[in-house]
């Protein structure tokens, strides 16, 4: 294995009421990890209540079958519609990780076919495990070369690493992946210049737009890339089904085998209550994605502030607020001398729910690969703190955290200070 690291247009809002709204339910406390999942949505849960009610097969011939087939050809062209796309670009998945896998493996093994130099993945250095697993995986089984791109402090791509990667082994490179928007620290990629980078060599590019939808712009043809991944639990739909949005001639190899669904690249019976559920959860998403996204920076710069009023030592990690450069609903603080696991289960004694990282990563206890890569001393990089908002975060979910931190961060620098002194005297 082989592993080298190189030197918005204005929408019309969908007018929703009563049973049909946006008022989702989300757990009791303050609710501040809608990074990991957001609540359904009202409109998005009674889609998949209509269509969970009834039988069909969406691959069955009978009315049943047919009437399951128009839902989600429906909710194909919705999605498509949202993010724009061709309603034929759009392959559904069982979630943004299946998705990731069949772009990264799917755009490896169709380019190897057609050239057999293409053997190196680019991928930035703070993707998602969804993303550097199945890439790390070609690495191992597949004999692919995988050039990890380093990013600057804030966590934003190096483009000149980049265009001189291309520049020495652009002939080599198989694909590029860089995520919309980092999901731990925020922080917006610069995606469209990494597609123009790529042009000259013929590179496709894919990119994790899992975490952007609905918090930021995101137009799939504007944006140039050839795959884009997405996921509905993010966005207000439900959990278990995503899609992976991949132009029609993009060279792209199944993963999964069987039935031949979705284009012959994701075979599997569609899951018809979950795609209707997506498709409304994504249109409302986009159509009010612009005032919430005024609504969430106000409440995340007010966070930003009343943390560091409280805790001056915390660091604020990721693009600046200020540069437009990161999601409205992210604030990601590291806690000198306190570890991050201590502060997440003492904030959820006091009834405030955030999370270390990534949570796909819960339960590790090793700093953040990304905090890493931003150059973050490892020791520093353990008191991380992510703050996520979404459609139900209220000024009270900020009020509830600013009131508990002094005394969580206090007591997980004094367990630090212990732990500390006790590995000290084991040593």
């Amino acid at each position: 294995m082989t592993v080298t690291t190189p030197p918005e247009p204005a929408r019309t809002p969908l007018t929703v009421s009563g049973a049909h709204g946006d008022a989702p339910r989300e757990p009791d406390g303050a609710y501040l990890d809608h990074a990991a999942t957001t609540p359904m949505s009202a409109a998005a849960l009674a889609a998949f209540v209509a269509e969970a009610q009834r039988t069909g097969n969406a691959s069955s011939l009978h009315s049943a079958g047919r009437t399951s087939r128009r839902a989600v050809e429906e909710a194909r062209e919705t999605l498509a519609h949202a993010l724009g796309a061709r309603p034929s670009e759009v392959i559904f998945t069982s979630g943004g990780t299946e998705a990731d896998n069949l772009a990264i493996k799917g755009i490896f093994w169709g380019r190897r076919a057609q050239d057999t130099r293409r053997s190196r993945v680019l991928v930035s250095a703070v993707e998602h495990h969804a993303v550097l697993d199945p890439a790390f995986w070609l690495a191992g089984h597949a004999g692919a070369e995988i050039v990890l791109l380093p990013v600057d402090g804030d966590g934003v791509l190096d483009l000149d690493a980049l265009r001189a990667e291309l520049a020495a082994h652009g002939d080599e490179t198989a694909l590029i992946s860089v995520m919309w928007a980092n999901n731990e620290v925020g922080s917006i990629q610069p995606v469209r210049e990494v597609v123009r980078a790529a042009r000259p060599y013929g590179i496709p590019v894919h990119t994790d737009a899992v975490q952007a939808v609905g918090q930021t712009a995101v137009d799939f043809s504007d944006s140039g890339v050839d795959a884009m991944t997405v996921s509905a639990h993010k966005l207000g739909g439900p959990v278990g089904v995503g899609a992976l949005l991949a132009k029609r001639d993009l060279a792209l190899d199944a993963v999964l085998h069987g039935g031949g669904q979705e284009r012959g690249v994701r075979s599997g019976t569609l899951d018809t209550a979950s795609i209707a559920a997506f498709g409304v959860a994504a249109r409302h998403a986009v159509d009010c994605q612009p005032q919430r996204a005024a609504r969430l920076t106000a409440l995340r710069d007010d966070l930003v502030v009343r943390v560091r009023e409280v805790d001056p030592e915390a660091v604020l990690r990721g693009a600046d607020p200020a540069s437009g450069r990161r999601l409205p609903g992210n604030a990601h603080f590291t806690f000198p001398g306190a570890e991050g696991d201590s502060l997440l289960y003492l904030l959820d004694s006091a009834g405030v729910q955030a999370s270390t990282g990534s949570a796909c990563q819960a339960g590790v206890p090793q700093p953040s690969h990304v905090l890493l890569a931003m150059g973050v001393p490892e020791a520093e990089a353990r008191g991380a703190l992510r703050f996520t908002l979404g459609a139900t975060s209220t000024e009270a979910d900020v009020d509830r955290l600013v009131a508990a931190l002094p005394q969580v961060v206090a007591r997980a620098r004094a367990a630090g200070l212990v732990s500390g002194r006790a590995l000290g005297g084991a040593s």
